[in-house]
């Protein structure tokens, strides 16, 4: 990736850890340091830390994901394109041709992703070991309200349902973009799960926490969380008609309270694929009760206009 970008954002773990260093330095200098703990005996006193390290991993933190982000967002929109659309992507030149290219790109943002998340723990971890202080929990506790914390990203989510779909279609062996990751069942509760780096599991629940069953036609909020489409549409109290997006901005997120999580949801259209296809004969029943149900929500939002502009 840093081939085909001259300035790709990331993570300046070299930069931020001579910040520590000096920071380390400056407490030992001026305040003591404790042999016993090995480390400076004065967390609040560094105004180069204090001043600008936070902000600075806020921001490089930030444009990473949104990087990620945009780009996983592309690669799954070229996957999924079908007859004419995929025709005119080709024309344009955004489509390789063949799923080794796609499988490429996801193994290189795969790769970008991991090795951002790798530093940002690394450097939260050293802060806390210099600094004696739970400073870095705290700060990875804003960066996951802030919905910047690229391990919670629904498009990481999305990466590794590309990943199976292609691994149980392809007819040919597909190269690994994750290791060991697969949809495991639990008491006939769904999950996908994911062996990443240093010991770190990636666990994400695929039931619904509204209906408690499977999640249908799955959508993620900023926030991480993952619904059923029309649990979520119900929660934030809005029709299928109009939407996640014509939410009230301060609606919440019906798990986690945090609040204008409904604007930015996004549909995830490659878990649905695996979910519909491991959980099939689920599937066909929750379609046709949904379908039902979302007949009936648009005959009766329709009676309301009619009924409103007729003045009764």
């Amino acid at each position: 990736m840093q081939g085909q970008e001259k300035e790709l954002p990331g993570v300046g773990f070299k930069k931020l850890k001579k910040i520590l260093k000096k920071c380390r330095r400056d407490c030992q200098t001026h305040n003591g340091f404790n042999e016993s703990l090995g480390k400076g005996t004065c967390p609040d006193c560094c105004p180069v830390c204090d001043g600008t390290f936070f902000p600075a991993l806020l921001n490089e933190m930030s444009a990473v994901v949104g990087c990620f982000n945009e780009r996983a967002q592309k690669l799954l929109q070229i996957h999924l394109a079908s007859g004419f659309k995929k025709y005119v992507m080709w024309f344009k030149g955004k489509l390789q041709g063949n799923h080794t290219a796609l499988i490429q790109q996801g193994k290189d943002l795969v790769t970008y992703a991991l090795f951002n998340a790798t530093a940002i723990r690394k450097i939260l971890k050293k802060y806390d070991k210099i600094h004696y202080s739970k400073q870095g929990q705290a700060f990875k506790s804003q960066a996951q309200s802030r919905h910047i914390e690229i391990l919670q990203s629904p498009w990481l989510c999305e990466l590794m349902a590309f990943h199976i779909n292609l691994r149980e279609t392809s007819s040919r062996k597909v190269p690994a973009l994750f290791d060991g990751c697969s949809l495991a069942f639990k008491d006939g509760k769904p999950s996908l799960t994911c062996e990443l780096f240093d010991s770190v599991n990636l666990d994400i629940d695929l039931t619904c926490s509204i209906c408690l069953d499977t999640v249908f036609d799955p959508v993620s909020l900023t926030c991480g969380h993952i619904f059923c489409y029309m649990c979520a549409c119900s929660a934030a109290s809005v029709i299928i008609v109009d939407g996640l997006k014509a939410a009230d901005p301060k609606e919440k997120c019906p798990l986690c309270r945090q609040p204008g999580v409904c604007e930015g949801s996004v549909h995830l259209e490659e878990l649905n694929i695996l979910l519909s296809r491991s959980c099939h004969e689920y599937w066909e029943q929750r379609l046709q009760t949904e379908r039902r149900e979302r007949i009936q929500q648009v005959k009766e939002h329709w009676e309301s206009q009619c009924r409103a502009f007729m003045g009764f």
